[in-house]
């Protein structure tokens, strides 16, 4: 029976690591640092400037997407945020949950959307790679934030679209050129 179990270990580390190499394989193409501005639109049709950056690396496990964003208002203040996201791979081709916390185990896991936290996963598809971010507020409502970047010659398209409780609340579309 020991020689079963031995076997089936082996198959299962085998296993993980494609799943893993596959993952990074994958991110190859997106991997560098891309920089670009856009005219952010709102709901209300009104648009605000925004300077935006990305930065995609694989990383021991899977890959890492740390992205900012300068907002620029009429009355001259600024803006600024930054977000960074562990993705691994899973058991989905081209599928990756956020390894954003760690549990008492030491594991790498998913925020809790019931606890206000953003319920983040990427996918990859062809030379476009999407990250969604879903929250739930305190009355049940979501908003729903998506971003697909593409490849393109000399950088990545950005698509970026934001749901709140299914209507549209803000899109941008811009380029951003890899540096």
């Amino acid at each position: 029976m020991r020689p079963a179990i031995w076997v089936l270990a082996s198959a299962l580390v085998l296993l993980l690591t494609g799943m893993v190499q596959a993952g990074s394989g994958l991110i190859e193409p997106f991997v560098g640092e891309y920089k670009g501005s856009a005219e952010v639109i709102n709901a209300d049709g009104s648009s605000t400037p925004r300077d935006m950056s990305v930065e995609i690396g694989e990383t021991k496990d899977g890959f890492n997407v740390t992205w900012s964003s300068t907002t620029y208002k009429p009355d001259g203040r600024t803006k600024e945020k930054s977000y960074s996201v562990d993705f691994l791979p899973t058991d989905r081709a081209g599928v990756f949950s956020a390894a954003m916390k760690r549990n008492v185990f030491g594991h790498a896991t998913q925020l809790d959307p019931m606890k206000g936290e953003p319920y983040v996963w990427g996918q990859i598809v062809s030379d476009t790679l999407t990250v969604y971010n879903l929250f739930i507020d305190a009355t049940g409502g979501y908003e729903l934030q998506q971003f697909d970047r593409t490849i393109t010659e000399g950088g990545l398209m950005l698509a970026f679209s934001r749901l709140s409780n299914g209507k549209e609340a803000r899109t941008v579309e811009t380029f951003l050129e890899k540096q």
